[in-house]
Formats: structure tokens, sequence, C-alpha cells
């Protein structure tokens, strides 16, 4: 039977975002992957491309990403040669060559971080072996405090289509607090030259429970981003993930968890997602609203969902190509000397079985809030509804979810909480083991 998860927000915490968890993947399985470029793909199959830029003017205290701070031009030169250098490595593979990138992501780290030539400089090397220019969607995300007017002109001159402004909070003693480079004032400016230059799409991140967050401050923050009008809204429920800053303080020095409990992040999640939703806005998944379901789309998260093709990029990146989970090395020293040789740089991997593919497909399409049964049969010739008939029927007594012949659909607490709720669909050996 499911229960809540604990009250307090301790270390460990996840959000899930792939499956069989990163704990499972290995050096021995990269042969696979390396293995799955040289074979001829299903051209049916979506290809998009993740890249990962890992420079920070600081580094927040509840990161926990492979980012690098202050680093100079001459670093950030040869690190964008090294990004040049690892997509010629994998331009001419039997399963890339030939096939348009439907969906580009630009992650980080901090892409904008780069200077307007460095981004050109960027656009430069990576057009002479790939394109985005015919894309759906090329989304880059910011730190408000690495704008100017210029560099979001380039952004829209080097073709990214949907822009991430990581705002977090309006409170500076807020953003000072938990680590975050920007203040208020650089939310306003940088957004103000977003809008003037024009994107497709502009989505805004919230964290709900950052540390010395209060019921005052979480209200005026929701109301700060409906008076912005986004066409995203992203709403994350702040963690504690290993190797922050704050996970540290707590080990090392025997602190209580500052972070607000879980109860109270779902709380304020829920009560902004209503005003979100009486200001016009759509739900489009357990942390994503939209101004218009049928034209405000994510493309990124639609094809990772969906378990198409994403070659990673960049130090530390991850990727999902032709069935086999990725990860380049997670050291910038290990992967520049790696792609130096000729070698890619992929560190660890894992070849799901069909089972653990329908599984993951299967919860991360439950973030989503919906989920269609018909495309799983389609896909799999297995029903889900059977298949995971025992989770279903405890999920849907406890109040998380309703279960019709068709599709079975996310009640406002199963929302609230759908992270704690996917392990009882992993496979047993899978459920109580370290997940990254």
């Amino acid at each position: 039977m499911v229960t809540d998860v604990s009250t307090t927000t301790e270390i460990g915490s996840y959000f899930i975002t792939n499956y069989p968890p990163y704990s499972q993947w290995t050096k021995e399985a990269v042969p696979s992957f390396f293995e799955a470029l040289d074979r001829e793909p299903d051209r049916s199959v979506p290809l998009g491309m993740y890249l990962h830029i890992p420079f920070c003017r600081k580094r927040c205290k509840f990161c926990y990403f492979r980012v690098y701070t202050q680093q100079n031009a001459e670093t950030i030169k040869n690190y964008v040669d090294t990004l040049d250098h690892e997509v010629q490595l994998l331009k001419d593979k039997p399963g890339v060559a030939g096939r348009p990138l439907r969906f580009v992501y630009f992650g980080g780290g901090t892409p904008s971080y780069l200077s307007s030539n460095q981004l050109r400089l960027l656009r430069e090397r990576l057009g002479q072996w790939i394109s985005w220019d015919n894309a759906e969607e090329v989304t880059f995300e910011c730190e408000p405090g690495t704008l100017s007017l210029e560099k979001v002109q380039t952004l829209k001159e080097i073709g990214i289509t949907r822009v991430s402004l990581g705002v977090e909070n309006f409170n500076d003693a807020i953003l000072e607090e938990n680590g975050r480079a920007h203040l208020s004032p650089e939310i306003e400016r940088a957004y103000g030259w977003i809008r003037q230059v024009g994107f497709s799409q502009v989505n805004i991140d919230l964290i709900a429970g950052m540390v010395g967050e209060t019921e005052e401050n979480w209200q005026a923050c929701v109301e700060k981003a409906i008076d912005m009008e986004p066409d995203n809204i992203t709403i994350y429920q702040m963690e504690l993930p290993y190797n922050t800053v704050y996970s540290k303080a707590i080990q090392e020095q025997g602190l209580a968890s500052p972070v607000a409990d879980w109860p109270t992040k779902r709380r304020w999640a829920s009560e902004a997602i209503d005003r979100f939703l009486a200001a016009g806005y759509q739900v489009s998944s357990g942390n994503e609203l939209v101004r218009n379901r049928d034209t405000d789309h994510f493309v990124y998260r639609d094809n990772l969902f969906r378990g198409h093709d994403i070659l990673a990029a960049g130090v530390s990146s991850f990727g999902h190509f032709q069935g086999v989970h990725y990860q380049n090395d997670a050291e910038i020293e290990g992967y520049m000397n790696a792609v130096a040789s000729g070698t890619l740089p992929v560190d660890r991997a894992l070849v799901p079985t069909d089972h653990q593919r329908l599984i993951r497909e299967w919860v991360l399409q439950m973030k989503e809030g919906r989920v269609a049964v018909e495309p799983f049969v389609h896909k799999f010739g297995i029903d889900p509804l059977e298949e995971f008939a025992e989770p279903l029927a405890n999920q849907q007594q406890a109040g998380y979810l309703e279960v019709d012949a068709d599709e079975i659909v996310l009640t406002r607490k199963g929302l609230l909480q759908i992270d704690s709720l996917l392990p009882e669909y992993f496979e047993e050996q899978h459920r109580e083991v370290r997940y990254t």
C-alpha cells in the first residue's frame, strides 16, 4: 500500500528522470553504446541533442550538477573546441548520419555564462557538422544576471526558440541565502530584454521551499510570475540531493534540514497552481503550467519521456540512443582528454530490457498527469493496466489517481508528490537502491 513519504526534507530525495536508476549504470556496458552508434537506425524515431555548458558565476547551495565557477575565456574556448570535436566524432556514425535534429537543449551549469562572441563561435563551430535550423525547438537555459540585450539578441540570431529563465524567487535575501548569483533587479531587466527580442516560448522557473521562504513571500512570488505572463511556468519543490552545500553541512555539522517540509512545499505548489489556473494557465505536468496546451509545448521533455534518441555532448551529460542509456565522463579533465585523443568520452551506460523500457516510459509519462493506454499496447504489446494493476489499484485507493479503460489521470494530490509514487512501478530490485 502506498503511503506518504517522510514529511522532513531529507538528504537523498530525488527527482525521477530515468529508469533503471543511474546508480545501476556501469562502465562494463559502455561498448553497447558504441554498438548502437554503428547500427542503422529506425529513422522514424526523432533525434535530439543535449549540450552541457558547465560554467556558472556561483554554485547554488542546492545544486548537485557538474559545474565550474568563474572560468576564464581561454577555458571556455577550450571547452567549445572540445564540444566541436565531440560532435565531429558523432556526426558520421551510421546511427546518426543523415538524421535531422528535431530538438536541441542547452543545459548547465549556465549556458548564458558564455559571451555573445563565445555563443557565435559555438554556433559557427557546431554548425559545420550539425544543424538545428529546422528543429521544432531549441531550448537555452539562462541565469538573469548573465544576460544583456546584446546577448539576448545573439541567442535569437543563433537559432534559440525557447528561453528558460532561472528566476527561482524574487526576494533578494532568499536568493542570497540559497547562493543564487542574481538578484531581483537583474530578473526584471533580463525578462524585459527577452520579451523585447521575442522568442516562440519563454519559461520561468520557481522553487517552492527555498531556505528562508515564507507564506507571504511565496504568494508574492506567484503574483509576480503571473504579472510577467510567461508562456510556461515550472514549479520545483526544493530537494536535498547528495553533494550539495546544504547536504554536506547537514552531514558534517549535524544540522537540521533547513528546507521546508514536504507538506508545506506541496501546499505552496498547490496554491500556486490554483492561482495560475485562475489566471488562465493550464496544467502541463506535475510541475509545469502553460498558457495554452495546444500551442505551448516542451518538445525536449515530450521526446525524453517517450524514449526517443537524445545524443549527449559535453562533460557529464546524459543521453539515450537506440535503446542504450549513457553518460559522458563527469570530470572535465577526463572528458576533454578523451575527446582530444579521438575517443567519445562515454563513462558509463546501461542497456534496459524491454520491460524496463516499458517502466521508464510509463513512469515518466505519469509525471505529465495523464497517460493514455493505447500507445503502450501498440509499442510494447502489453496492457499497462494489467501489467501495473497492483500499484495502480493501491494508488487509486489512496486518492493519487483515477483509472479507466483508456487512460490514467493523476489527481492534484498525486501530481504534487508524483516522484514519490513512481518507485512502486520499478522492478523489485530497484525500489530500495540509491537513485543517483
